[in-house]
């Protein structure tokens, strides 16, 4: 199974950066970052659509998209990854996982979701939630191996 993390804006170097990298190292699954323009000269409504039109093009075909946004469902590490193992056992080939810009998503973007996730009731940094994802991949791999990094 493939993991897509596609994100509005790009990561400059830092402990975020390092983050990110060492959980990759670790997850079993292939992860690719796609890291899109975000559009600063324009603002509200046509940032929004025109990050839309670089996101929704930047899904790879037949993905499941799951879409980070504070209106989505908060899930426990353990359903996380209960969430993936069932993907990975009806053979789902690619999951995309959406960090949008600023402004949120455009709605064709949220019409194109299958699932919205939320890290929960914080507003955080898109630089950590890049990070905070990335470590939930290898933390759902852990639960799903029955590796001791997670702890109930």
């Amino acid at each position: 199974m493939q993991i897509t993390l596609i994100a509005v804006g790009r990561l400059k170097g830092g402990p975020e950066h390092q983050q990110i990298e060492t959980y990759l190292k670790r997850c079993p699954w292939p992860v690719k970052i796609i890291e899109l323009e975000e559009k600063r000269k324009v603002t509200g409504k046509e940032r929004m659509a025109r990050e839309g039109d670089l996101i929704l093009k930047a899904i790879p075909d037949n993905a499941f998209v799951l879409a980070l946004d504070e209106r989505g469902k908060t899930l426990r590490s353990a359903a996380f990854a209960r969430m993936i193992g069932d993907h990975q056992d009806r053979g789902t080939a690619h999951l995309a996982f959406l960090i949008g810009g600023a402004d949120g998503y455009d709605p064709r973007v949220t019409a194109r979701a299958d699932f919205l996730l939320s890290l929960g009731d914080m507003t955080w940094p898109h630089m950590m939630v890049r990070a905070m994802i990335c470590e939930q991949f290898y933390r759902a791999a852990c639960i799903l191996s029955g590796h001791p990094y997670h702890k109930d």
